[in-house]
């Protein structure tokens, strides 16, 4: 039975390894959970419930999928994001597959690049959890950028991601990885 026990302590250490390291990992959020989204919505309002149902927190990303021939997806402040303004992005995608780094906490604003497609709905605003509202291993320290939006209020905690995210949140695998440390200790 001892030999048993000494044999399956190095397995479940490499397994709550595994798991931790895992699940760390900043998790890629598709725009709407399907390719080939960024473009115009069915409904004006479809990008933003999708981003009110999802948590994003510092060090995620946002994949956005379009035809890089026909349009572009431009970061721009909230002013320009409530008047469709594209003359000043603070940064201009067009490579089809746009995989941008959520790297500080606040909103995000995007709008298309093509001529009439914000105006129909084509626009998105992520807010991104506070540090104190994230998940420590998830959100991996980042340095301090300088302010380009304003604040975001607190906001009461939104449901769990739904299409488009993929990992389990770390409450979860916290409360596993503390039942199997306690089972290696017990062994």
């Amino acid at each position: 039975m001892v030999s048993m026990k000494n044999n399956l302590l190095p397995f479940l250490a490499f397994l709550v390894i595994f798991v931790f390291i895992s699940f760390c990992e900043a998790k890629e959020f598709v725009v709407d959970g399907k390719a080939n989204s960024w473009k115009i919505p069915s409904s004006p309002d479809e990008f933003n419930k999708w981003a009110e149902k999802t948590r994003f927190q510092i060090g995620d990303y946002l994949v956005l999928k379009y035809d890089p021939n026909s349009d572009s997806v431009l970061q721009v402040n909230e002013e320009d994001y409530k008047n469709c303004n594209k003359a000043n992005p603070f940064k201009s995608y067009q490579d089809g597959e746009t995989k941008i780094l959520l790297d500080k906490s606040g909103p995000f604003f995007f709008i298309s690049g093509a001529n009439g497609h914000c105006e129909k709905g084509q626009k998105l605003e992520v807010k991104v959890l506070s540090p104190q509202h994230s998940s420590k291993a998830h959100s991996p320290a980042l340095a301090p950028t300088p302010a380009t939006h304003t604040p975001v209020e607190i906001l009461p905690p939104a449901p769990a991601p739904v299409s488009g995210s993929s990992g389990i949140k770390f409450g979860i695998i916290g409360s596993f990885i503390a039942i199997l440390g306690s089972f290696i200790v017990l062994a």
